[in-house]
């Protein structure tokens, strides 16, 4: 009996759960930004790539840093022959080591064998003058680091606005499957209302067909109305990274028209102005300009602080220890005279690339303010139009209807009025959303769109 009542019970937890779970959640236009921006890939790709442009800044300034370098071997060498060109002792005579065998004869007569060597080497080296290809290279790796800041950014916003669509079409989507689900009980009401007019001989049995061919039609329509609407929903949880069968509500609040009075020359000034990827190239720019700066470098000598330790040991031979030295090197290839040509035309080859796909980019910049901006306007104008044209279409619905049950109307009147009533109310809800999105298309094609959605 216990185990049947613990049954029972963790089955009704599971479905109180699986209920929960199938709840619709209800989903603002700030949570929908927030969330993509938590789970973009886009994002998440651009934070790898400003920390390796990072790292190499951190690179480039740690070539100012000394070199230190320590190495040590022990060998094992054959029989060689060792001719010590010095004097042993006091009797002025040299210790000499012939022959093949590996053993000499010092001033005493006693013979050695060298058959190993053991040497230990510590060198340090700073720069002093490197022709300024440190200095450069830092100074262009800081441009290049702020280059992928700025691009971040600028993904930041196609991510937000990205997100902006995607809420839209959801929105859209429900909106759809929401005036067709009301319509369709309109349409099975008059269709039900046919019936019995048709059964008491009040009607005509071929406009009782055309009703339910409206009611087939629009059944239909909401087919494809519920398909579309589980097709952006899941769109939106994959965004999101939400489970892609949670099904989200759309804020309808969030699609409010905005009302902007400035000019297009405005936007188009803060677009070019403002567009972080325009920031972006000319960062690089300046980067590709240091870069020819280091390629002409290499004409120069290199300088460097130079200090060093050995030691050196040969058994029975030789020992060398605390020989330390220091001093000053300088390195300078006469070769470079005629091989640094060819790097530093391919820095300024670079470098003209740049300023052709910043003037590329600039064209581009105004060619997407201006459609961005005549799509705004284009947008606010549909909902002046269409919000009339609702009006229009409910008045027209009900004086039909007026004449219909006056018997001044046909049912094809009706129905035609019934549809265009339909197609005008959404019409408008499209249109209310396409605004929004429109306008907050030209606030990022003028690098003004933040996390700010109102």
């Amino acid at each position: 009996m216990k185990h049947n009542i613990k049954t029972i019970l963790v089955a009704a937890l599971a479905f109180v759960a699986s209920v929960a779970q199938a709840q619709p959640h209800m989903l603002s236009l700030d949570e929908a930004i927030n969330l993509s921006l938590q789970n973009s890939n886009t994002i998440k790709l651009n934070q790898a790539r400003i920390a390796g442009a990072t790292a190499t800044l951190r690179e480039a300034r740690e070539r100012r840093l000394p070199d230190l370098s320590i190495s040590g071997s022990y060998l094992r060498l054959n029989q060689p022959t060792v001719d010590l060109k010095m004097k042993l002792g006091s009797s002025g005579q040299s210790g000499e080591q012939q022959g093949g065998s590996g053993t000499g004869t010092t001033s005493g007569g006693s013979s050695i064998t060298v058959d190993q060597a053991m040497y230990g080497m510590a060198s340090l080296s700073l720069p002093v003058f490197a022709g300024f290809r440190i200095q450069h290279g830092i100074e262009s790796a800081k441009y290049l680091e702020q280059a992928a800041k700025l691009d971040a950014t600028q993904d930041r916003q196609e991510v937000i606005q990205n997100t902006i669509s995607a809420y839209s079409n959801m929105y859209k989507a429900k909106a759809a499957l929401d005036i067709v689900k009301e319509n369709l009980k309109q349409s099975q009401q008059r269709v039900s209302d046919f019936s019995n007019l048709e059964q008491n001989g009040l009607m005509a049995r071929n406009d009782l067909l055309k009703a339910q061919l409206q009611q087939s039609n629009i059944e239909l329509a909401l087919v494809d109305a519920e398909n579309n609407w589980k097709i952006t929903y899941i769109n939106m949880n994959l965004m999101l990274g939400l489970d892609e069968n949670t099904e989200i509500i759309p804020d309808s609040n969030a699609f409010v028209a905005a009302t902007d009075g400035n000019t297009f020359e405005h936007w188009e000034a803060g677009a070019l102005h403002n567009r972080k990827d325009l920031t972006a190239l000319e960062y690089r720019r300046k980067a590709a300009n240091a870069g020819i700066k280091a390629a002409k470098g290499e004409y120069y000598p290199s300088l460097a602080l130079t200090a060093g330790y050995v030691a050196l040991d040969v058994p029975d031979v030789l020992t060398v220890t605390n020989a330390v030295n220091g001093g000053v090197g300088l390195k300078y290839s006469p070769s470079s005279l005629w091989k640094t040509g060819s790097k530093v035309a391919q820095a300024k080859a670079r470098m003209q690339e740049v300023e052709i796909n910043r003037n590329m980019l600039s064209d581009a910049v105004r060619l997407q303010t201006a459609q961005a901006y005549q799509s705004y306007l284009s947008s606010t104008k549909k909902i002046e139009v269409y919000a009339k044209a609702t009006e229009q279409a409910n008045e027209n619905y009900r004086i039909v209807k007026n004449k219909y049950d006056n018997s001044l109307a046909t049912t094809t009147d009706l129905l035609e009025a019934d549809v265009a009533q339909l197609q005008a109310r959404l019409n408008y809800a499209f249109a209310k959303a396409d605004a929004m999105v429109a306008y907050n298309k030209l606030l990022e094609t003028s690098g003004q769109l933040t996390t700010e959605t109102k």
